[in-house]
């Protein structure tokens, strides 16, 4: 029934472009929630209120009455939103929201109705937070459009601290484009509006919306397909002489362009453009930069969802003349980072027994290869578990005082063990 509704509602999308959806705030009941509930992610940190997935499933059906009780009853309160912080690179931090999980239970409900309007509106360059998408599909398509196209020409972008700076009013007056229901728009602008605890101060947001909130996702996607995806289709497009191409994934893009001037007016028509939505540039991750097979030894390169793209030559020899293609390896930054994570998640580990130790690591493997193993990627497959290796035989001989293994002990245990070799899962 759950899944017929959504179905109604992409479909009547389809059909007009302009429809403005009444009466969405109806369809979240107790059967819809229960429906919701199956997507929700059990495993995830419990808000403010502390209630895990656990605690709540133990008594669902009647937390779930509730829940709709207050929504139909107008009595409805968002609880504030707990924000941890997450490292990165370089010594930074990422703030992550973490709503209580009746608002993440609503929230689902929410984006599963947003999304059935609004997959119906995205454009296919836009493959972040999106279902049957994603960055390796990006990567895929990304490769092709510059492997065959006519591009010479890249800009390579960044939105400084996007989430943080969405301008709730534009995003409100976005959304009203396609929903004429108060209620319903009153549901978002509530978690729009929601107080964060950080460090035991509640702050309130002025903008933004906060990373890790369920509804969060497909609310930068419906800001950026008005901001970027159809400006750049329907006006830059129509402006250039060439070629051009927009691979987007949520706030980081790459554009393609035949012809220099044309690259040259969107860079500078970029900044602009943003500013009009509140939003910047970040200077120091984007660029206009020569990208072209005809430009091989320039050795021009970009980093794109923790790849490196250049242009290089394949090892066959046809008609006496080497090919040009495109080559991707893991980025630096983001082998150095991975390295980084596996080298604290080992630390904290080493103590436990080998056994767990060992398949606990395999798996952490098998999930990097599964993402980075693509073709052309092997090499920097096989430095990454080389150092994973060398960090694991320096905190197994930390594991007491005197030193346990050397190198041949070390592969011995290996040896029984095993520890899984880096392999290419996608062929592309």
């Amino acid at each position: 029934m759950e899944q017929t509704s959504l179905r109604g509602i992409a479909n009547k999308a389809v059909q007009d472009k302009t429809y403005r959806f009444r009466n969405l705030f109806g369809l979240l009941t107790v059967g819809f929630l229960f429906w919701c509930w199956g997507f929700v992610n059990k495993k995830a940190s419990a808000g403010v209120d502390r209630i895990d997935a656990r605690m709540y499933e133990e008594h669902l059906i009647g937390n779930i009455e509730q829940l709709v009780e207050q929504i139909k009853g107008k009595t409805y309160r968002t609880k504030l939103v707990l924000r941890k912080y997450i490292p990165k690179l370089g010594g930074k931090l990422r703030p992550l929201g973490i709503p209580a999980l009746a608002d993440k239970l609503l929230q689902l409900a929410v984006a599963k109705i947003l999304e059935a309007i609004y997959e119906q509106d995205f454009l296919g360059c836009s493959y972040g937070y999106r279902p049957n998408t994603g960055a390796l599909k990006a990567v895929k398509d990304l490769s092709q459009a510059l492997m065959f196209g006519r591009y010479h020409y890249l800009v390579e972008a960044d939105i400084k601290g996007f989430f943080n700076n969405i301008d709730h009013d534009l995003l409100m007056e976005m959304l009203g484009k396609r929903i004429d229901d108060k209620a319903f728009l009153n549901l978002i602008w509530k978690w729009l509006k929601a107080g964060i605890l950080d460090k035991g101060q509640v702050i309130c947001p002025l903008t933004g919306t906060p990373q890790g909130g369920v509804v969060s996702p497909i609310l930068a996607n419906i800001y950026l397909h008005t901001v970027l995806d159809v400006w750049f289709y329907e006006t830059v497009q129509t402006h250039c002489r060439g070629q051009v191409y927009l691979c987007r994934y949520a706030d980081d893009f790459v554009c393609a362009f035949e012809y220099e001037n044309d690259a040259q007016r969107f860079y500078e028509a970029l900044e602009k453009r943003l500013n009009k939505f509140n939003l910047e540039v970040a200077e120091n991750k984007t660029h206009l930069l020569v990208f072209s097979r005809c430009k091989i030894r320039n050795g021009s390169s970009f980093d794109f969802l923790g790849f490196e793209f250049r242009w290089g030559v394949n090892r066959h020899i046809k008609n006496r003349s080497r090919i040009p293609i495109i080559k991707r390896r893991t980025s630096r930054e983001k082998l150095y980072a991975s390295l980084a994570n596996f080298k604290v998640w080992l630390k904290k580990s080493s103590l436990l027994p080998k056994n767990i130790l060992f398949a606990m690591l395999n798996r952490k493997l098998r999930g990097y290869y599964n993402y980075y193993g693509i073709i052309g990627n092997y090499k920097s497959l096989g430095c990454f578990v080389y150092r994973v290796t060398q960090a694991l035989f320096k905190w197994l001989n930390r594991r007491s005082q005197r030193k346990s293994y050397n190198w041949e002990g070390f592969k011995e245990l290996v040896k029984h063990f095993g520890i899984v070799k880096p392999r290419i899962c996608h062929a592309f």
